[in-house]
């Protein structure tokens, strides 16, 4: 595990370095504002569910921080919403999946999207995934790269306390819509 760890931060930091210099910004900034113990890894286990059509492994929802990296074992559940349709995520032990977050999003003013996921059960296997999450530290603020920004400028503390107060009070995540200007 500490080499899968240690593989996929360098790995988050690479493609985000890249996505960041697409956006005209300078490539380290995430190396300054996402450091290792900002970040973290998720081992993830959804046992056989016997009524899997009304069990969820995980909701639909989105990502709160720049990438997520995934790796999915061979059971398959990964599923991705576009034009309001579900997708399944064809699994591949040998690939690894690249999600962008809400804070990427934000951050690139819209340029990249952070994608609704969710995770169905299996009623007969169990399905184990892993995930590193590229995080920045929750002084960091968040500000869109163009103007006009879609985006007020927030920190990720604001963003983790919404995103937390939203799941009590209403039962789910709203994320960056809160946010916008």
């Amino acid at each position: 595990m500490e080499q899968f760890a240690t593989t996929v931060a360098d790995l988050a930091q690479k493609l985000a370095a890249i996505l960041a210099e697409k956006l005209g910004f300078k490539s380290n900034f995430f190396q300054e504002n996402c450091l290792s113990s900002t970040c973290y890894l998720r081992m993830n286990r959804y046992p056989p569910c016997p009524i899997p059509s009304e069990v969820f492994g995980l909701m639909p929802h989105t990502d709160s921080d720049f990438l997520t990296i995934l790796y999915q074992d061979e059971v398959g559940g990964l599923q991705l919403v576009k034009d309001g349709i579900w997708f399944a995520v064809k699994p591949n032990p040998e690939a690894l999946i690249v999600n962008i977050g809400d804070l990427f999003q934000a951050w690139s003013n819209d340029v990249y999207k952070s994608v609704q996921h969710r995770v169905v059960t299996n009623p007969r296997v169990e399905r184990f995934s892993t995930a590193y999450f590229l995080c920045p530290s929750c002084d960091t603020e968040i500000q869109s790269c163009y103007e006009p920004s879609v985006y007020k400028k927030f920190s990720f503390r604001m963003y983790r306390q919404q995103v937390q107060d939203d799941v009590k009070k209403l039962g789910r995540k709203v994320g960056l819509p809160r946010f916008r200007v």
